[in-house]
Parts: structure tokens; sequence; C-alpha cells
């Protein structure tokens, strides 16, 4: 199990260019405006269909992947005890 160890850091490498991919390839509704303020909150509520929404739910998938590989060494480690 601690043979795991050597690749987690090139595990972690394609997780991050994973995550900025998706993260990138989200749109946003708001705009720029309403990340200094300007946003208007009286407007419809859209929800995500689609492609959309596999984006949204792959980006979380990801992030948990990444965080997991960054814990993985204690945990083997924990185990390998």
């Amino acid at each position: 199990m601690t043979n795991l160890i050597p690749i987690l850091p090139w595990i972690q490498v394609a997780l991050s260019i994973l995550m900025i991919g998706a993260i990138l390839l989200q749109q946003n509704e708001a705009g720029l405006g309403a990340a200094f303020g300007g946003g208007d909150s009286s407007g419809p509520n859209f929800r995500k269909r689609g492609i959309e929404k596999v984006m949204f739910i792959a980006t979380i998938v990801i992030a948990v992947l990444f965080a997991l590989s960054a814990l993985a060494p204690e945990i083997i480690l924990y185990l390998a005890r």
C-alpha cells in the first residue's frame, strides 16, 4: 500500500488540471458586474440543465477526489502501522 505514495503527486497534478479545466468551462450567469456588487437579485432563478449540470457535478467530484488524494498519505501510513 505504501507503493502508492510516490505516484500521489502525479495524481494530484492530473486532478488539479482537470479541476481547473472544469471550473473554467462553467458558465457564469451573473457576469462580472455581480462580482463587485452590481448584480440584480430580482431576476429569475435559473436551474442547471444538461452539460452545465454535468460539469457542475464533475467539478464537485474532482474536488472531493483531490481532497482525498491530499489526505491519502496520512491514511495509508496510518493503516500500514
